[in-house]
């Protein structure tokens, strides 16, 4: 999604680097927006105090911004410490892409270093968040997935994953309309071929991506859906499905 947006608003006549698309479709949680917030080392700032600027450092970087400013999250929509974690009243629309538990257990296999009978665990917990300095608060999937969409609202977009794979034209192209981004067609489909799995993979075996876990041989592994029917066991399928039943059944996984 990222490298899609960031080719579509480059108008880039041959794909980005990988590595570039940080500067035109960053983090949320990139430490360069918090450092000035304090005055000493961001890994002596404690989480309380993480939570009582991060709300306002996204007002301020919207206020600041001229353009269309895209920030990547993790976090779920809610609150953390009493403090909210997204900055709604900043923010114009909000895009959600929700994917099978069943791939992203595998993914965050991978991801993350652990086994899969360790991911499901993972993403099962309540608790989840990253362990970086400026921390992302994921809690379970289920919690996660609720917590963006279980409220319709005009600017709020929810993706499945694998729509995306499936019917790209028509999903990148509906996103890119209500963004307001461009309707030029011709312009869409050049982003959307320029963000391709295989042109991705491509660029990052020659390039390198700076955002690949240490745990991981690449970032874009596979980009692939229904992996899991070869993967996983019967009994993992089980405990997921236990798992995140209501959620799965709302979004036509089960």
């Amino acid at each position: 999604m990222r490298t899609f947006l960031a080719n579509l608003i480059a108008d880039s006549k041959e794909p980005l680097p990988v590595n570039k698309v940080s500067e035109i479709c960053s983090g949320e949680a990139n430490p360069m927006w918090y450092g000035p917030a304090f005055k000493k080392p961001l890994d002596q700032v404690s989480k309380q105090e993480i939570a009582d600027v991060r709300v306002e450092i996204q007002i301020e970087l919207s206020r600041r911004s001229k353009n269309v400013l895209i920030l990547k999250t993790h976090n779920c929509l809610g609150e953390y410490l009493g403090k909210p974690l997204i900055a709604m009243n900043a923010t114009g629309a909000a895009i959600y892409i929700v994917r099978d538990p069943r791939d992203v257990a595998i993914s965050a296999a991978d991801h993350f270093g652990v086994s899969i009978d360790e991911s499901i665990e993972i993403l099962a917990k309540e608790t989840s968040k990253s362990d970086r300095a400026i921390y992302e608060v994921y809690n379970s999937w289920s919690n996660h997935v609720k917590s963006w969409t279980q409220i319709p609202h005009k600017t709020l977009m929810v993706y499945r994953y694998e729509d995306l794979l499936e019917k790209p034209e028509e999903t990148f192209g509906a996103i890119s309309r209500k963004l307001g981004i461009t309707k030029d067609e011709a312009r869409i489909q050049r982003a959307i071929t320029h963000s391709s799995f295989k042109v991705l993979q491509k660029i990052e075996e020659e390039e390198g991506f700076t955002e690949k876990s240490r745990n991981s041989e690449r970032f874009f592994r596979a980009g692939k859906s229904g992996q899991w029917q070869s993967v996983l066991t019967d009994k993992q399928v089980k405990q997921i499905e236990k798992d995140h039943g209501a959620q799965m059944k709302k979004f036509g996984y089960l």
